[in-house]
């Protein structure tokens, strides 16, 4: 593969480190605090100059002590070079997620990994051409930092914003005109309100970028008007220098990327029909926030059980709650899943229980316990004094033990029971009861005798058959279904050269496995919306749920509610914040219940 060079002779991209030197709140950006000013000073590699990027390239960004895995793609908004060795770059950060948040939170000094600069850059305009160039919120980025390149006062410049205005600090147009949805600065109104097809007749080319709607306006206005128009696009990235493919976009041409073909590219081979495509495309009707006066109702009712919110602690997370209870407000939650529990007790797994992977938990506890006996003695007592409601995890090593457990607790006065049909079936060499539809059944059945408490089955999610075992648990007498539990995996001591674990295999949680716990919730609660409405029982979800976000997700997909485990080690306090922030999501988006929200993914 031959080097890529810039216009000036320079082979990039390169991969370094550079410096932080400055960053600080675009003060004029609305809401206060949501654009921000990064400056970073990169050097040159093994003594060489410092590549300087073109206008309409960018970097993928991350932070040195980052603990995320991909860079972020963010636009060149204006760079100098300071000496042979050393440029200045100066980026705009518009804060969108984790990626971003990190970004805005370095400090003067701090390392800055970069990946740049990539992707093509703005062709240059004929010689006393007229242009305009238009930015849409932080798409000024990279066209304000081509039209610093310009002669002053030989082009014109449309800024369109939701509400105030940023990122024009290096331009001098000789007119400018900016837009704003609120009507807080400038035209109110998209920047339809500055521009048509009649007005920009008057230019030899149009430079663009912004929000993808508002690139389509800006296409369909040029073709109009036959003016030749250069839109920057942007995309989901991974590598940022062509080889992932992630980033590719639908063109008249065929594929692009977005990273490497792009991100400038001409107007007239873009077919933004198939970029915002069907799925992307579709948007939530728009519904008003809630009064200020009006509170969301988070209640749920499962299998009968009023819960006040629809966040559980999951099993062998949170002890019996007692023991978080100095830490956090245990009363604030839905409901507490017990430890689990067998009919006689047991000691657990020997020999090294924990290990962390970047992204979870791996876990070889075994299910230590005092005891049913006990625990209704001595346990169930305390969790009972909390408002949470308890729900006590059930676990056996063979159907005797599971109906002798499931009877002792149907004399209790706790409201639910969560069966952990993931315990290894020793009569049957070893297979847990949940991995096939038959033996699972078998054990809901016989427990559904011995009780008449609700009872949520609690499914592993390293069935062959997941669905088919949910529908066998369900037709023997399951009143609710939780899913996941832990996925099976392994580690290996490289020093040792065996197993760290004496039963090789141990419990993967965290949030590692959100994504697929997410799927496999969405496909179950798929499958139960296409029975009978009086024949489908609850989802609750639960794998890899660290913060409000992880929530509302599961509950789009159709979970009545949602239990939080390895995500309470990490952060204590995480499960106060899933439910406020479920209550402030709500209240925005205008939601009264659960139910306004739930399962609109399906």
């Amino acid at each position: 593969m031959s080097e890529i060079k810039n216009c000036a002779g320079e082979t990039y991209p390169v991969f370094a480190t550079g410096k932080v030197n400055g960053c600080s709140i675009v003060q004029s950006a609305v809401p206060y605090g949501s654009v921000w000013y990064l400056k970073v000073n990169v050097s040159g590699i093994n003594g060489g100059n410092a590549i300087a990027p073109v206008p309409g390239q960018f970097y993928m960004l991350r932070s040195v002590r980052s603990g995320l895995l991909l860079g972020r793609p963010i636009s060149v908004y204006n760079s100098r070079r300071i000496s042979d060795s050393n440029v200045s770059i100066e980026f705009l950060i518009l804060l969108k997620g984790t990626g971003t948040k990190e970004l805005i939170s370095l400090e003067s000094g701090d390392g800055i990994e970069l990946l740049g600069p990539l992707g093509n850059n703005w062709p240059v305009p004929a010689e006393n051409s007229k242009v305009l160039c238009v930015g849409g919120g932080v798409g000024v980025a990279p066209v304000a930092g081509f039209a610093i390149t310009l002669p002053k006062k030989s082009y014109d410049f449309v800024a369109a914003f939701k509400s105030g205005s940023y990122g024009l600090d290096y331009i001098f147009p000789e007119k400018l005109t900016i837009t704003t949805d609120d009507g807080s600065v400038g035209i109110k109104g998209m920047v339809t309100a500055a521009i048509d097809s009649e007005s920009v007749k008057k230019y030899d080319a149009v430079y663009a970028c912004g929000p993808t709607p508002m690139l389509a306006a800006v296409q369909k206005i040029c073709a109009d008007a036959g003016v030749k128009c250069w839109l920057s696009m942007e995309n989901r990235m991974a590598c940022g220098v062509g080889a992932c493919l992630g980033c590719t976009i639908h063109t008249k041409e065929g594929n692009k990327r977005c990273c490497k073909d792009g991100p400038v590219f001409d107007a007239e081979i873009l077919d933004f029909a198939k970029i915002d495509s069907p799925v992307t495309s579709q948007r939530m009707a728009r519904r008003e926030p809630l009064a200020k006066n009006e509170e969301p109702d988070l209640s749920v009712k499962i299998a009968g059980v009023e819960f006040a919110n629809p966040v559980f602690a999951a099993s062998g997370t949170f002890g019996y709650g007692s023991e978080y209870s100095t830490v956090l407000d245990v009363d604030s939650l839905g409901g507490i899943c017990s430890k689990g529990l067998t009919l006689d007790g047991q000691p657990g797994n020997f020999g090294v229980r924990l290990i962390e992977t970047p992204m979870g938990l791996i876990n070889s506890i075994g299910l230590e316990n005092p005891g049913i006996k006990h625990f209704i003695e001595n346990e169930l007592p305390l969790m009972q004094k909390f408002k949470a409601k308890t729900i006590v995890n059930l676990s056996g090593k063979s159907l005797e033990t599971y109906v002798e457990g499931a009877k002792l607790l149907d004399k209790t006065d706790a409201p639910m029971i969560e069966l952990n049909i993931s315990c290894p079936n020793v009569k049957a060499g070893g297979m847990a009861f949940g991995m096939e539809p038959k033996a699972a059944a078998s054990v809901v059945e016989a427990v559904r005798k011995a009780t008449k408490k609700p009872l949520m089955v609690k499914l592993s999610p390293n069935a062959p058959d997941l669905i088919g075992v949910a529908m066998a648990v369900k037709n023997a007498g399951a009143d609710a279904i939780s899913l996941v539990n832990t996925f099976q995996a392994t580690a290996i001591n490289i020093e040792t050269g065996r197993p760290c674990f004496e039963n090789i295999r141990a419990g993967f949680s965290g949030p590692a496995i959100k994504p697929i716990a997410l799927r496999m919730v969405y496909d179950l609660c798929l499958a139960m919306n296409k029975l009978p409405e009086n024949e489908r029982i609850p989802v609750v979800g639960l794998g890899g749920i660290s913060c409000w976000q992880d929530a509302v997700e599961f509950i789009m997909a159709g979970a009545s509610a949602v239990e939080v485990g390895t995500a309470t080690f990490g952060n204590p306090l995480a499960m106060t914040e899933i439910v406020k922030g479920l209550r402030d999501f709500m209240a925005k988006k205008g939601y009264k219940t659960l139910d306004d929200f739930r399962g609109c993914a399906l």
